[in-house]
């Protein structure tokens, strides 16, 4: 089988207008993947920028995938979540990537956005907290749900991934 190892982190978040910002993230596959190595979600600790508005996470990704074919090739979702002063979390937004097909070390920038939700919830968010959350996360790289969606957007994640290829070229896939 050809095998993906996935190196790489997430370095941190940029254009957010909340602070104490942490991410969850995780990784989905198509059937034909199974993950070798690694853990498939996690999570990065609190940050709050002291100096300009980017949040360092530095937070590490390691995966090792075999697949049997080239569909389902991994993506990368991310919610990103603001923290206030009393430990309540709020989500700030969401957003995916598509991991490099090739091979090498690449810069990747995710944008993100969140769900608006009616006037009321917006009223309700910028005075409570909180707000509209997705009810199921594969709206966030599906298209079909994900048009109707009145949406704002949220900031960039950053991140930094390399990718080691092995044995494509058995299965007839030039890298």
């Amino acid at each position: 089988m050809a095998e993906v190892h996935v190196i790489g982190q997430i370095m941190g978040a940029t254009g957010f207008s909340e602070s104490s910002l942490f991410c969850k993230w995780g990784i989905h596959t198509g059937a034909a993947w199974k993950l070798l190595s690694g853990v498939r979600e996690g999570q990065t600790q609190v940050d709050t920028p002291q100096i300009g508005d980017m949040a360092y996470w530095s937070h590490p990704i390691d995966l090792h995938f075999a697949t049997k074919g080239l569909q389902g090739w991994p993506r990368l979702h991310l919610q990103v979540w603001s923290q206030d002063s009393f430990g309540r979390c709020q989500l700030a937004g969401y957003g995916f990537c598509h991991v490099p097909s090739s091979p090498g070390t690449h810069q990747l920038d995710c944008p993100t956005w969140r769900p608006l939700g009616s006037w009321r919830e917006q009223l309700a968010r910028a005075f409570v907290g909180g707000g509209p959350q997705l009810l199921h996360g594969d709206a966030i790289y599906s298209g079909a749900d994900r048009y109707r969606l009145h949406t704002a957007a949220g900031g960039t994640v950053h991140l930094e991934l390399g990718l080691l290829l092995r044995h494509f070229d058995r299965y007839g896939v030039e890298c």
